[in-house]
């Protein structure tokens, strides 16, 4: 049987993960609106703008992918020292169990 997901107070959707979502998502934006860059003009060293418009978006998917998994991995080690704080707060201490087992025993 599979296990259920902590459930947690951290929220799901938080800033820095709409930034990752965004810088994901603009060049899938920037490449499917084809009007935007279907033309010759302007020529960037005798290479027509459609060429060099696609190649030029190569680099920043690149760059915006790679800024997306640094916040990602930032958002995870947050989360995840979080987590082992909210966890070593609240832990109970070990003469409160042994009391509570003590007193059930009696």
């Amino acid at each position: 049987m599979s296990e259920a997901p902590e459930v947690s107070g951290e929220p799901v959707v938080t800033p820095v993960r709409v930034i990752i979502g965004l810088c994901l998502f603009a060049p899938f934006v920037a490449m499917l609106w084809v009007g935007s860059y279907a033309k010759a003009d302007p020529e960037f060293i005798g290479i027509p703008f459609f060429y060099w418009y696609q190649m030029a978006w190569v680099l920043l998917s690149t760059a915006l992918t790679m800024v997306a998994y640094q916040l990602w991995q930032r958002d995870q080690r947050a989360r995840a020292r979080a987590r082992t704080t909210a966890a070593s707060t609240s832990a109970p201490t070990p003469n409160s169990d042994s009391a509570s087992a003590k007193g059930g025993a009696e």
